[in-house]
């Protein structure tokens, strides 16, 4: 299709694109080749292809976003941090139901209890009016990742994130593989993340290499104490 110029305005009207490369003696006998080339893909002007795409991909790059203060409070105290980058959450397709608990013959004595307590304490870590204290409770060696904690709780943004818990899997009794989705207000922005959870004190809390591995989504190598 071309952009035509009437009398009455402009038209859309079937055309033949007779294009020439630099240097060549005839007209390019793949004309389509050549509109693609040129930038000319009329998909994108109706919202479907890559455009449509791309705006799931902006709700995780706006979670990324979220987590760069914590991670600048994380440098400014380490120092320059260590070699080793944190693990980064994977993410994995599953069809588990919310809430569905898979276990393993090394589990918990209590599974439902501890299920429970991991989905309570998972929601607790990513409430935006949880307290620092209360996030350093529920989160694993949580008096040693004061640094990373107080960014998440300055940052007005952080009250746009939620936490759902998707599946529990039991590989000990004091360790747990999570399944979980992360929302930037409301809408999905890391799904089927997998974290991990771990028994300390008696308490199941979110691992710290759940919370390091968030961080390094920020794409910084040093991510400070306790990472």
């Amino acid at each position: 299709m071309c952009l035509s110029i009437s009398a009455d305005g402009l038209h859309y009207a079937p055309c033949n694109l007779t294009l020439k490369a630099p240097g060549a003696h005839r007209p390019d006998r793949h004309p389509v080749v050549s509109q693609m080339v040129l930038g000319s893909d009329l998909r994108r002007a109706n919202g479907r292809g890559p455009a449509a795409a791309g705006r799931g991909t902006a709700l995780a790059a706006a979670l990324v976003l979220l987590l760069a203060p914590a991670l600048a409070a994380c440098s400014d105290e380490s120092g320059g941090g260590g070699d080793t980058a944190p693990p980064t959450p994977t993410v994995e397709r599953t069809t588990a139901e919310p809430g569905e608990t898979t276990v393993s013959v090394s589990g918990p004595a209590d599974v439902a209890a501890a299920e429970k307590q991991i989905e309570k304490n998972w929601k607790t870590f990513f409430d935006p009016s949880t307290s620092t204290k209360e996030k350093q409770a529920v989160l694993e060696n949580g008096d040693e990742m004061g640094p990373v904690l107080a960014a998440f709780s300055g940052d007005k943004r952080g009250g746009q994130v939620e936490a759902e818990v998707k599946k529990v899997t039991f590989t000990s009794a004091t360790g747990a593989d999570v399944t979980y989705t992360l929302l930037l207000e409301g809408a999905t922005a890391l799904p089927d993340a997998a974290g991990t959870a771990v028994e300390q004190d008696g308490t199941w809390k979110l691992s710290v290499k759940t919370l390091c591995g968030l961080v390094a989504l920020s794409g910084n190598a040093t991510p400070g104490p306790g990472c």
